[in-house]
């Protein structure tokens, strides 16, 4: 199955944690660098994926699908419309598994996990 250019209307912007100390505390800090900023499909769940989603993951709200990349990771946040979305995780394709990646994804304050 191919993915159409269509489907990836939404900007999105991938960011990374970037772990740092402070200096007077000793205390670690987590900032969050910008990694990427791709075109993507931002999907919110239906009721129906929703009520099957809660079996395995009770916050999942939305998927988010983009072009392949080997650089993603769970560790990772999304930032569209000034809301934050947690990747639970970074799924291929079913077909290649190098054409595109979906992520099922919880939205919320990431400070780092």
């Amino acid at each position: 199955m191919a993915l159409s250019a269509g489907k990836l209307r939404h900007r999105i912007t991938i960011q990374k944690p970037v772990s740092s100390q402070d200096p007077t505390s000793g205390d670690a800090k987590v900032n969050w660098t910008n990694h990427a900023e791709v075109w993507a499909a931002v999907e919110p769940l239906s009721v129906r994926e929703f009520i099957s989603a809660q079996s395995m993951q009770s916050q999942v709200v939305a998927r988010i699908t983009v072009r392949y990349r080997d650089d993603l990771t769970a560790k990772m946040r999304i930032l569209y419309r000034d809301r934050i979305y947690n990747p639970q995780g970074w799924l291929p394709d079913p077909d290649s598994g190098l054409e595109y990646l979906t992520a099922p994804v919880t939205e919320g304050v990431n400070d780092g996990r």
